[in-house]
């Protein structure tokens, strides 16, 4: 009598070293570190010193410290947000749920801990001030993810101006260094920290529905989505007048390249996020404009390539 073939069992889900190789990147946000080493390099090599060149001032070694104290607290702020954010993730977000289903809350409140204290240390290292600036830069992370973000507008001027703090902080190394100070870098400082507040007012618009169940006082929760598209439009009105002045003050002295990109690819995006904007009605909306707030925000930086020559 021929024996039956065993039953094929189930696919065993991938060991748990597996999981946590596949699920890091996503726990740290990756291609956003990426953007803020992008950022930080153009910053020191197009807006800072665009005399030298590139492997001189980006493979400086004190720089190259810098950018690493400042992704190690960026990557620490990530984890620390998932932490508080698992029971709103889970709804908003379930697909990306790393923290209690990959890695133990409590390891993960280590890794924040480790990576917050490297950076800072490193930092500090680096110049006292530096030091000072990273520290408060880690505690205004773990306050945003612990409270900030939960309150109307509070949590989204907080990552907008640790985002233009990242912008300066190339420029701050070197006033400390050299002495030397560069108007050239406020601009896009207070551009990345205008558009950074459009994105996550319309972030917490996608988020709603887990925000709602868990106490948060977000914009949209307080005001409605209505007039919070309005609060959005008008830091976006904000943003196209800062860039349309420095647009046209580009074309007058005769900096076409730079002043071209900026039309291209900055002011006539900007133009449709704000016809998204007025239209959108629906989660996948919003989720929509965040990333072109996001492919805006890449363009703008990719932009100090062509800044040095002003």
């Amino acid at each position: 009598m021929t024996s039956l073939p065993p039953k094929q069992s189930a696919a065993e889900p991938p060991p748990p070293a597996e999981r946590l190789r596949t699920a890091l990147p996503t726990l740290v946000r990756w291609p956003n570190l990426l953007i803020m080493l992008l950022c930080m390099a153009l910053v020191r090599a197009g807006l800072l010193l665009p005399e030298q060149p590139l492997r001189t001032s980006l493979l400086a070694p004190r720089f190259g410290l810098l950018v690493l104290a400042a992704l190690l607290v960026a990557a620490a702020g990530y984890i620390i947000n998932d932490y508080y954010d698992v029971k709103i993730d889970a709804i908003n977000r379930p697909d990306r749920l790393v923290i209690g289903r990959v890695i133990k809350r409590r390891k993960a409140m280590l890794a924040h801990v480790l990576l917050s204290g490297m950076g800072v240390l490193l930092a500090g290292w680096l110049h006292p001030v530096l030091g000072l600036v990273t520290l408060g830069t880690a505690l205004l992370l773990w306050g945003y993810s612990a409270r900030f973000k939960r309150v109307a507008l509070v949590g989204n001027v907080s990552i907008a101006t640790l985002t233009a703090a990242l912008v300066l902080l190339p420029e701050l190394q070197l006033q400390l260094e050299r002495h030397d100070g560069h108007s050239v870098v406020w601009p896009y400082a207070l551009a990345a920290f205008l558009l950074t507040v459009v994105r996550e007012i319309v972030k917490d618009v996608e988020d709603m529905r887990g925000d709602a169940q868990h106490g948060c006082r977000t914009l949209p929760l307080v005001v409605g989505v209505a007039r919070t598209k309005w609060v959005a439009g008008l830091f976006l009105t904000c943003l196209a007048c800062l860039t349309l002045g420095a647009t046209g003050q580009l074309f007058v002295s005769g900096h076409w390249p730079l002043g071209t990109w900026l039309l291209a690819f900055v002011l006539v995006p900007m133009a449709q996020l704000t016809r998204l904007l007025i239209r959108a009605d629906r989660r996948r909306h919003f989720k929509y404009l965040s990333a072109w707030c996001k492919g805006i925000m890449l363009a703008g930086v990719l932009s100090m390539m062509l800044a040095g020559s002003i």
